[in-house]
């Protein structure tokens, strides 16, 4: 069924950011985008919109990190 290979790539997603439950969204998205999920895929599996997953996908860009480590 074709439906089931988007709910595969969701599941899968969803793990890779499980123990990432603290992290920002600009974390997760940058985990995510590794796997060449599209910006509405990223939102469903983080909750947020999509607009929310763009603009976490432009600080990656512009090098502004949600996370204070260092």
């Amino acid at each position: 069924m074709p439906g089931d290979n988007d709910a595969i790539r969701l599941m899968l997603g969803y793990l890779c950011i499980s123990k990432e439950a603290e992290a920002s969204l600009v974390r997760k998205v940058e985990i995510l985008d590794r796997f060449g999920l599209s910006d509405s895929d990223i939102s469903k599996i983080c909750d947020c919109s999509i607009q929310s997953t763009r603009n976490a996908r432009l600080a990656l860009k512009k090098g502004k990190h949600g996370d204070k480590k260092k």
